[in-house]
């Protein structure tokens, strides 16, 4: 397939502890490394030349090649499995379900797809289990729940002198309600975590990987603008999982209440430089942020890191969900006491019916969920303005945009 590069290849092919398969634009396997190979019981090499069918059940061969073509015009990375279940067919004939990365590229002038491929038996498996426990759970609750009315009310009919009593024994009920509950959230909410760490971890990972072994390929000087485009792509994403380790930390020490805000005075004109600056090498073509007036002056009392990490999570947000040429706009305003922010952007906008829950946790908007993103930056950023005695606000309407307004009270001397 690569000619003299093709041990370099194999090498590259056999490091790799996941399923790899490479299929020319007529779905014929021209390459499987040997893990691809063991999960679908084949043995080494022996899939290289077949047909890619061999290896989707059979009630699948209709949709696949309608799937196959959409994806080739739309020529970018995804995740196969994204919004439905995928399934393998093993050589004896068993059907397994798997997690498929598709990355196309090309190759002396064609086009072929590399597909990362993860069977995900033992984690479906989990998932089922989980399920299954959060429903005996809630079975639980409601059991716990029922007992308890019943036990109230036999102390009601038996002795309406123990009024008082009774009182304290419903809310005690009320309280027990409130726990069992809780735990089902609990329960919910580390079942929808392990589900964003599957995915927003591997997803990048996928393509740190594939830039990784793609940037090996670029041996010449006139191919440094291909190596640049993957070390880009692989610095972008080391960043990216960076950042949500982060979140996933803030979000601890909210929650434990072992956060330790340091006040001081500052200009805000270096706050407001460090944000842009950094946000300006994630600009689409044709943005650009509109820098603030009259700033230079202004200096604030507060927590500087805190404030940056608002404006940043904003701005970036701005700056994701807004197409090419567009401008984001971030407009300062100071009075006594208090010093408000706005930012508003042209994007996509949120969807009314989602609106109510933008803040929550790990909640993302139905016109974003093939956008990557955790769901916790907005919940991060409200928690720490509440706790400084600040607010955020928004308003905004579905395909023409978002504007956010956050406030925080300032005891630094206005000039």
């Amino acid at each position: 397939m690569f000619g003299q590069d093709q041990e370099i290849f194999n090498v590259l092919l056999g490091a790799i502890s996941e399923g790899v398969l490479i299929v020319d634009m007529h779905q014929n396997i021209m390459e499987a490394n040997s893990a691809l190979a063991s999960v679908f019981g084949y043995q080494n090499k022996e899939l290289v030349g077949q047909p890619l069918d061999l290896l989707i059940p059979h009630r699948y061969h209709s949709s696949h090649k309608g799937h196959f073509n959409s994806f080739m015009g739309e020529g970018d990375r995804k995740q196969m499995s994204e919004g439905r279940c995928v399934y393998g067919v093993r050589k004896d004939g068993t059907n397994f379900p798997v997690e498929i990365g598709l990355n196309p590229f090309k190759i002396y002038g064609k086009t072929y797809v590399m597909a990362i491929v993860v069977d995900i038996s033992e984690r479906k498996q989990q998932e089922i289990q989980i399920v299954e426990l959060n429903a005996r759970l809630e079975e639980k609750v409601a059991s716990r729940t029922k007992a308890l009315n019943e036990a109230l009310n036999a102390l009601k009919i038996t002795n309406k002198e123990l009024a008082d009593e009774n009182t304290k024994r419903i809310e005690a009920e009320e309280e027990t309600r409130k726990a069992l509950l809780k735990e089902i959230e609990l329960n919910d909410l580390k079942t929808k975590f392990l589900s964003l760490v599957s995915h927003e971890f591997k997803t990048p990972l996928s393509g740190i990987l594939t830039s990784a072994m793609l940037l090996g390929k670029y041996k010449l000087t006139e191919q440094q603008e291909k190596r640049d485009k993957h070390l880009k792509i692989i610095t972008d994403k080391v960043h990216y999982l960076n950042n949500i380790l982060n979140d996933f930390l803030s979000v601890e020490k909210l929650e434990t209440g072992k956060v330790n805000y340091n006040f001081y005075e500052f200009k805000l004109s270096k706050i407001v430089n460090e944000v842009v600056y950094n946000c300006n090498m994630l600009l689409k073509e044709g943005q650009q942020i509109k820098y603030p007036e009259n700033v230079d002056e202004i200096s604030l009392f507060q927590d500087e890191k805190i404030l940056e990490l608002a404006l940043s999570n904003l701005v970036q947000n701005a700056i994701k969900y807004s197409p090419e040429n567009t401008i984001i706009d971030l407009k300062v305003k100071q009075k006594a006491g208090v010093t408000s922010f706005t930012i508003k952007d042209q994007g996509i906008g949120i969807p009314e019916k989602d609106q109510k829950n933008i803040f929550n946790r790990y909640f993302r908007a139905g016109n974003v969920l093939h956008t990557q993103g955790t769901g916790i930056g907005l919940n991060i950023v409200k928690s720490h303005l509440e706790n400084l005695g600040g607010t955020i606000v928004f308003k905004s309407e579905e395909g023409k945009g978002s504007t956010f307004t956050l406030t925080l009270p300032n005891k630094a001397v206005i000039l």
